[in-house]
């Protein structure tokens, strides 16, 4: 599989747009993307947007794909991959799903047994080109069809591969949640600088950038977290007073139990997910 594989996206929300916008930045043709969707008035604006193919018709949708993207909520998946079933049973494309929770076991059953299928776990700021996936592979996926999958989510981020399903709670917990715990800290630190007098808008704009600015440091350094941490503190100096609260306060073991409630909650909504269709 390359480039000039169609693929084909059952549901139309903003994952889904996320991704194609930035498969068609990357290479991918629009006239090679099929999307489907109940509502057509959105299907219409989306054809506008990106000038892919649209049909309020699933199965028809599923037909046309090498790859199959299912990115529909977990809630209504056991009845879409039960519709498409026949269709995947025929022409027996790649799948894959974007929901959370859903196992490959349990996804494959619903489409009929024996496809290949890949998992994706991306998270929300995908939705600007700065996504974080973890993905997995049933034993059926080729390695062509892998790197598809890869290419697919490089394109709106970075795309890294567990070997064992049941690592994907941990990317859940990591990189799922993770945004969230960012912008925590982005709410803490602005509302502790407006406290010192700084104005609120100015106050977020240099809280934004530092965060920015030390993720690109992060990412293009040679050095570990903790020596770039380091590399900022002087002794007696103010970062070394602020990292020392933060240390004795016990942010380490807080980060490490927020994290394990995040895993354990995955674990829990997979189970309760996987009863419940």
């Amino acid at each position: 599989m390359s480039t000039s594989a169609t693929i084909s996206f059952i549901g139309a929300g903003n994952m889904a747009s996320a991704i194609i916008g930035g498969m068609l930045a990357n290479g991918f043709e629009a006239g090679n993307i099929w999307v489907s969707a109940p509502d057509d008035q959105h299907l219409q604006s989306v054809r506008k947007q990106f000038g892919v193919s649209v049909t309020t018709d699933n199965r028809y949708c599923a037909q046309q794909g090498d790859l199959v993207v299912l990115a529909v909520k977990p809630q209504v998946m056991a009845s879409v991959c039960r519709d498409i079933a026949p269709v995947a049973q025929n022409t027996r494309p790649l799948m894959v799903s974007i929901a959370a929770g859903l196992t490959a076991e349990t996804l494959d059953q619903w489409l009929g047994g024996g496809l290949p299928l890949v998992r994706v776990m991306p998270n929300t700021p995908s939705l600007v080109g700065q996504g974080a996936a973890g993905l997995y592979a049933n034993s059926q996926v080729s390695e062509p069809q892998k790197d598809l999958v890869a290419s697919i989510f490089n394109s709106i981020g970075s795309a890294l591969w567990v070997e064992e399903e049941s690592l994907l709670h941990a990317v859940t917990a990591l990189s799922g949640s993770g945004p969230a715990y960012f912008f925590l800290m982005l709410e803490a630190l602005e509302s502790a600088a407006t406290d010192a007098g700084i104005a609120p808008e100015t106050a977020r704009q240099l809280a934004i950038q530092t965060m920015a600015g030390a993720a690109e440091m992060a990412a293009k350094s040679e050095h570990d977290p903790a020596q770039l941490k380091r590399n900022v503190m002087s002794p007696g100096g103010t970062t070394e007073q602020a990292i020392t609260t933060f240390e004795t306060g016990g942010l380490r073991d807080l980060v490490k139990q927020a994290y394990q409630a995040a895993y354990r909650r995955s674990e829990e909504m997979a189970e309760e997910l996987g009863k419940n269709q």
